[in-house]
């Protein structure tokens, strides 16, 4: 084992686990990744929720109670998610509190089926605000057109949040203004901007996905040479824009107020093809500020063999932004691309959800008690 993940921590990046069970709650493991892996948070989806609840292990007294009270499916998966959440974000307190609140944040997203309705997202995250009742949450909000004003209102109301599927520069620009004006909501509204936090969640591997994909229909040498160059360019140029916008005069005003920058944090961080390096997307994404959040797999992976080798995105933006040129004059527009994968970010998070509902519904039949 290397102590690559003593160096990234020490480089300025938090690593964070994207996965969450119950299992992993009472089993120690959770308590054991934030001790010995240097893991300061959690982040979960409906994907993940879905694969731990279907898989039953540690859910069964709760599911029964809640089938014996005649729950909605809804409801008892609201009950499920929250309890987990909750119980994580107690485990992780400690870092919290030696953090001064920047980490030991665990993230429940909103239920991805309001992903386009404004007024429905800031309720629901009051409402898992509400019940989650820990200072350490982050509501997951998605960066849709609809989640921008959502994401104003519910930071103007204090409530930290994850602002997840960020996939373009201009949509990341668009959520550090919706991040600004919230807290100047908030600083109007007399609230303690030091306590509020916030991530922008902007996804890495689903892009190369993505853009190879197109580039193997292609297949000119020319094409061949710009595979799996993009997702990590893309992500460097959302460094650089953080890095504007976190100079500005009207970022100065709040920062005067005690208000905590919005952090960049990396996710979509496993690599999907094989022909990559495992750690790609943790090794060449390293500066100081940012979030790195890991499915179990790439930290294993990086814990192992990951090269940190110190800041690995300063000095490259001119590069960057000639490799995603590159991909645009081989007919690849961005624009479209990155559209897509919102939209198919959406698709597969109600997906999830959907199959959520179907399995936990099964469980509530499953575990009904008999009449009488």
């Amino acid at each position: 084992m290397t102590d690559a993940l003593k160096r990234l921590s020490e480089e300025g990046v938090a690593i964070w686990l994207d996965d969450l069970s119950r299992k992993r709650i009472t089993s120690g493991n959770l308590a054991e990744v934030i001790d010995q892996q240097h893991v300061v948070g959690v982040t979960t989806n409906p994907s993940i929720f879905q694969k731990a609840i279907s898989s039953g292990d540690g859910y069964e007294q709760q599911v029964s109670e809640l089938a014996a009270r005649k729950v909605t499916v809804e409801e008892a998966i609201r009950m499920i998610t929250t309890a987990d959440v909750r119980d994580a974000a107690d485990i992780l307190r400690p870092v919290f509190d030696a953090t001064g609140g920047q980490d030991g944040r665990v993230s429940i997203e909103v239920d991805p089926r309001l992903a386009h309705n404004t007024t429905a997202t800031i309720a629901e995250a009051k409402q898992l605000a509400w019940l989650v009742d820990r200072p350490n949450t982050l509501i997951k909000i998605p960066a849709t057109k609809a989640g921008l004003p959502a994401i104003t209102e519910v930071i103007g109301l204090g409530i930290s949040v994850n602002v997840t599927l960020i996939f373009s520069l201009e949509r990341y620009r668009e959520v550090m203004e919706a991040f600004l004006a919230g807290l100047e909501k908030a600083k109007e509204r007399g609230l303690d901007l030091s306590k509020i936090h916030s991530v922008a969640s902007f996804f890495v591997s689903r892009v190369d996905t993505e853009i190879d994909k197109r580039l193997d229909a292609l297949g000119t040498p020319e094409a061949k040479a710009a595979r799996g160059k993009a997702g990590v360019a893309n992500a460097r140029l959302a460094y650089e824009a953080y890095e504007e916008v976190f100079s500005t005069d009207r970022w100065a005003v709040l920062d005067r107020a005690q208000a905590n920058k919005q952090r960049p944090l990396w996710a979509s961080t496993g690599v999907k093809d094989p022909a990559y390096k495992d750690t790609l997307y943790v090794d060449e994404l390293v500066a100081p500020n940012t979030v790195n959040t890991m499915p179990e797999a790439t930290l294993q992976a990086t814990e192992d063999h990951g090269r940190i080798t110190g800041n690995t995105i300063a000095g490259t933006y001119e590069q960057s932004r000639a490799e995603l040129d590159a991909v645009e004059k081989l007919g690849i527009a961005y624009d479209d691309v990155v559209q897509l994968l919102e939209d198919e970010g959406v698709e597969k998070f109600e997906s999830a959800w959907n199959d959520l509902l179907k399995s936990t519904e099964a469980e509530l039949q499953r575990l009904a008690p008999s009449e009488g």
